[in-house]
Order: C-alpha cells, then sequence, then structure tokens
C-alpha cells in the first residue's frame, strides 16, 4: 500500500499503543509458567503474533480476547511443532532460539524479509562451544536447522551487539539441570532493555543475580510462577509523537508511565537535548520548544534513531548521531534508508559509519519516499507533514503493522491528511 500526505496539522490525544518489548517478555513468561496468567492491553501486531504462535509451537496454550491474552503456561517446554516462524520479529528470534534448546528435539527457525540477515553468530558460537549440531544457508541466517540441548555453564557472550541474545539466555538457562553464568566480554549496550528483562522474570518467579551488568549468575532448575500482568505505553512509539509536537502539533501522550524501565524512555532526555521542554503529569506526556541541533548517543536506544533524524533534519542546526552502528543491522539499514529519503526532500543529510552529521533545513520539497519495509522509517517520515508545503507520497506504508497496525487510523484522527493507494 502506498498513500501520499498532505501537509497537515496534527492535534488531540492519543494512547499510546503498548510497549511491544514488555509484551514480548511478559507472554513468554506467563507461557513458561504453570497455570493461568492474564496478560491485558496487548496489541496484536504481527512482531507480538509471532511470538505468540511460538509459544504455542512450545506447549502454551494461548486464548485471545480483543486486547488481553489469557495464557495457559508450561513448566518445561513440551515441542508441539518442530518449527518456529518469527516472521520479521528480531525479538522473537533472538529469544525464542534459546527458549526452544531447552528442549532436546530437533527445531527448525523460519523468518521473512531482512529478518534472514540479521545477525545469529552469538548463537551459533555457542553451538559449536557446546557441540550442538546446526544447519544453515552460507550467506543468510534463516532457515536455521538445531538439533540439541543448551547445557549449564558459562557463557561468553558480547554485550555491544544486541541485548535481545542475553535476554533470550536469561529465560532459558534458568530451566537448566545446573547453575549457569553469562560473562559480557564487552561493554553492554542496550542496559535498558536488560532492565525490562530482570523485572520481568522477577515478577514471574525467577531469580538473576546481575554482577553490575558484567555478568549474570543465574540458579538452574528454577520455575516460572504464573502472574497477571497489564503492558504499559511504549516509550519507542511515543517517540514520534514527541518528535511531532516539536514540529509544531500539539499532540497529548496518554498510558505512559513516568517511572519506567524502558530504556527508550531516553527519549524524554533527547527531546530536551534538542531544546524542547517536557510536560508530563496526570493528563498525559507532551513536548514543545523550537528545535535545535543537538548531539545524540544511539549506543542505549538504537529504535529512536528514524524518529530522531527527522527531527535532526528539521532542526536549526547541526546535528550529530554517534555510536549508532546498530542502526545499521535492523529491519533496513536505518543510516543509509534515513538519509536517501531525506535527502531527497532537500534535507542535508551526511551518512558515516556508526552516525550521521546532518545540518536542518527550514522547509522539504515533495517527493516519493520509500519506507524500506520498516515500520518506524514509515512512522517516522510521516512526520514530516507538519513541515511540508507539498505532498509526500510514501511506498510501502502498510509495514506499520508490524508493531502499530492502526498507525494510519491514529495518524488521521489527529489531523493527518492520507489518501490510500492500493
Amino acid at each position: 500500500m502506498n498513500i501520499i500526505i498532505k501537509p497537515s496539522k496534527l492535534e488531540g490525544d492519543v494512547i499510546i499503543p503498548p510497549s511491544k518489548s514488555l509484551s514480548h517478555r511478559a507472554i513468554i513468561a506467563a507461557a513458561l509458567s504453570e497455570g493461568k496468567s492474564v496478560i491485558t492491553n496487548v496489541l496484536f501486531s504481527n512482531d507480538i503474533n509471532a511470538t505468540i504462535s511460538a509459544m504455542e509451537a512450545c506447549g502454551a496454550k494461548i486464548i485471545k480476547h480483543e486486547s488481553s491474552l489469557e495464557i495457559y503456561g508450561v513448566k518445561r517446554i513440551i515441542r508441539k511443532e518442530n518449527i518456529i516462524d518469527a516472521n520479521e520479529s528480531g525479538s522473537t528470534i533472538r529469544f525464542m532460539i534459546p527458549i526452544a534448546l531447552t528442549n532436546k528435539e530437533p527445531i527448525t527457525f523460519l523468518g521473512h524479509n531482512n529478518l534472514v540477515n540479521r545477525p545469529l553468530d552469538i548463537f551459533l558460537d555457542i553451538f559449536k562451544e557446546q557441540g550442538i549440531e546446526y544447519k544453515k544457508e552460507d550467506n543468510v541466517y534463516l532457515p536455521l536447522y538445531v538439533n540439541g540441548m543448551l547445557k549449564p555453564g558459562k557463557y561468553y557472550v558480547k554485550g555491544d551487539v544486541s541485548s535481545q541474545f542475553i535476554t533470550g539466555l536469561l529465560y532459558a538457562l534458568p530451566l537448566l539441570e545446573s547453575d549457569s553464568e553469562i560473562i559480557i566480554t564487552t561493554d553492554l549496550e542496550s542496559k535498558g532493555y536488560i532492565d525490562l528483562t530482570l523485572d520481568i522474570l522477577k515478577m514471574y518467579g525467577i531469580e538473576i543475580i546481575n554482577n553490575d551488568y558484567k555478568s549474570f549468575s543465574i540458579k538452574g532448575n528454577q520455575y516460572y510462577k504464573a502472574h497477571d500482568y497489564e503492558i504499559e505505553g511504549d516509550y519507542s512509539q511515543s517517540a514520534f509523537f514527541l518528535v511531532a509536537d516539536m514540529l509544531g502539533a500539539n499532540i497529548n501522550l496518554k498510558a505512559m508511565r513516568f517511572d519506567s524501565y524502558q530504556g527508550d524512555k531516553k527519549i524524554l532526555d533527547d527531546i530536551k537535548a534538542f531544546g524542547g521542554n517536557i510536560s508530563f503529569n496526570e493528563n498525559g506526556l507532551n513536548a514543545k520548544g523550537n528545535p535545535k541541533g543537538a548531539t545524540i548517543d544511539f549506543s542505549q536506544s538504537p529504535d529512536l534513531g528514524p524518529a530522531l533524524t527527522v527531527l535532526a533534519a528539521m532542526s536549526e542546526g547541526h546535528s550529530s548521531f554517534i555510536n549508532a552502528k546498530r542502526l545499521r543491522i535492523k529491519e533496513c539499514d536505518r543510516i543509509t534508508c534515513m538519509a536517501e529519503e531525506l535527502n531527497k526532500l532537500g534535507c542535508k543529510v551526511k551518512e558515516l559509519s556508526d552516525g550521521m552529521e546532518i545540518d536542518g533545513v527550514n522547509e522539504i520539497n515533495a517527493n516519493i519516499l520509500n519506507a524500506h519495509n520498516d515500520h518506524r522509517v514509515a512512522m517516522a517520515l510521516s512526520m514530516l507533514c507538519l513541515r511540508a508545503k507539498n505532498d509526500i507520497k510514501i511506498l510501502g506504508a502498510e509495514c506499520v503493522s508490524k508493531s502499530y497496525p492502526n498507525y494510519w487510523s491514529v495518524f488521521e484522527s489527529l489531523g493527518g491528511k492520507v489518501i490510500y493507494e492500493n
């Protein structure tokens, strides 16, 4: 689906969808808990549906309601299917590989589009070390066939590739028969995501000792305990609307928690770095300000990249994005793709190996843009309606369904003017 966005003024209240990161984690923990858990405020995006299907393949019974789940979990993985299809979800594939390997039966992992190219070397190295058989094609990571079971012990893991590998192991290792330790061999990036994982694990009865993020001590033979949980609003999704506020919108964000553990809560500090004023009270969250260039470090928050690239391109002065190399291994290469699309509009974005240099412009030219099958790119580009003098066309706009299926209807409810092309 392609869409044409006309210059628009955006205003009104928006209920921010539930955190995708917390949704994945809560669904998996509940599905590993014997008994019934109820998860509320669930948005059934493509990624979340992939995790639900994966846990069903591992023995859980999951009943969907309009915005909630009844989950009847299993103490230990019971393989109902020998295939787990992660669709396009990086969280699903990296969480599920170690979890599924707490069962010794062979299994094949599938993925689609750019997920087949996203690195899994950390797991492949573990397989080699532990003598676990695996097969894959030479130039891609998926499909991946694995025959073997994880063994308790010491796991040496890089911390600067993706915290998702560590989260997967933190879920799986407590289920093994004896103790394990995860030793981080580099600086740990995205610590906020590890905090989310540890918080959910504790809530579901799993004990992990965090040794200052340098290592994690994990007792074996633990059991998850059923627990009801409500998903809070997603800070990575709030980024697009906060950027819109900085570009002249008047949007009030609902369902956000000020005391959240989400790493992407860093968006509040980033908005302040661009000269924004944050208002956060019982009425909701919003931002105001005349954006000025800033230096932003993305080592802990790569998902904020597309939204903040749009803000920097529309800010007065110069911005530098640093420690952003992980933006290259998302649904698309978000450094190259955002630079390519914004420069079509007359913006001044220079691509670096691990970041960007951006000089802000006052106005942009109409053009045809490509979402590159990346939900965050599509949503970020839509906010340009606030500064556009003419129509902007976005190709492949349906990709928002990965995380925010009703995004375009929400966009229209705020005053966005959209023409849909099939």
